[in-house]
């Protein structure tokens, strides 16, 4: 279930330090209260389209109004809505649950493993049902595309168990690339970590990872892939964190993983 916070009963102006450069500048109604770490963008629609929604003391049905969030206020249920402390969350997402904050086939999501008392956060890219390992949550929706950029530079690291005899030729393929639909699918390296006589474990690092990537490369070779678990994103390193677990990224880790980007 998603998080967001409400803070008293009278219209503030939002101001904080530290808000991203987007604060000195007009932007979408909904994008504001995703911004401001409220709740999702979606989710901002849904209420603005609702009635719930008021700026600067009217009520707004337009999603794309414009708002200044330094000085503008904003209400929602009558509730002023400040800036959030920003948060920074690591997650080890277990096998078996989404990313997304609900699922209409009534499946657990990762927001199952977080704690209450948070503010609205969303995952930062996705990894899916079967696919485990280190996810990244936030409200701060600029930082999170700063991850996400191709070009930042941030690496993703999985280590991957398939099923293969012959590894070393499924890690050459993987290193040339492959062609999917006009989709060209690239890996930045590729390696075997060890072998087994049914099974191997590859590591393959990514930059830029797009929809079901590894999946995708390795069924285009006829690797059936039996495990996925993504093990560090940049320095960020899953560690010995528990399955399931969360907790805040330090200062150092979160000051390094900015350096990179």
């Amino acid at each position: 279930m998603s998080r967001v916070t409400r803070t008293g009963k009278r219209g503030l102006k939002l101001t904080q330090d530290g808000l991203s450069p987007s604060a000195g500048r007009q932007i979408g109604l909904a994008r504001a209260l995703s911004k401001l770490g409220y709740c999702s963008r979606s989710q901002a629609v849904l209420l603005i389209q609702a009635g719930n929604v008021k700026l600067n003391g009217r009520v707004r049905r337009d999603p794309e109004t414009p708002v200044h969030i330094q000085h503008d206020k904003l209400q929602v249920d009558e509730s002023a809505v400040t800036a959030a402390e920003f948060v920074y969350l690591m997650l080890n997402k277990p096998r078996g649950v989404v990313t997304t904050a609900s699922d209409e086939k009534g499946r657990a999501t990762v927001y199952e493993h977080l704690d209450g008392h948070l503010p609205w956060v969303a995952p930062v890219g996705r990894l899916d049902k079967a696919s485990e390992g280190l996810l990244l949550l936030t409200n701060d929706s600029e930082w999170a595309a700063r991850i996400l950029d191709p070009t930042s530079g941030v690496e993703k690291t999985y280590h991957v168990q398939i099923e293969s005899t012959t590894p070393d030729a499924v890690v050459a393929t993987l290193r040339k690339g492959v062609t999917l639909c006009a989709e060209a699918l690239r890996v930045c390296k590729a390696s075997v970590l060890r072998r087994g006589k049914r099974n191997a474990w590859v590591e393959i690092v990514l930059q830029e990872g797009k929809n079901r990537h590894i999946r995708r490369m390795l069924g285009f070779l006829g690797v059936n892939v039996l495990r996925l678990v993504r093990v560090s994103i940049g320095p960020l390193v899953l560690g010995t964190l528990g399955k399931g677990a969360a907790r805040r990224l330090s200062e150092v880790e979160k000051r390094d993983l900015d350096h990179m980007c």
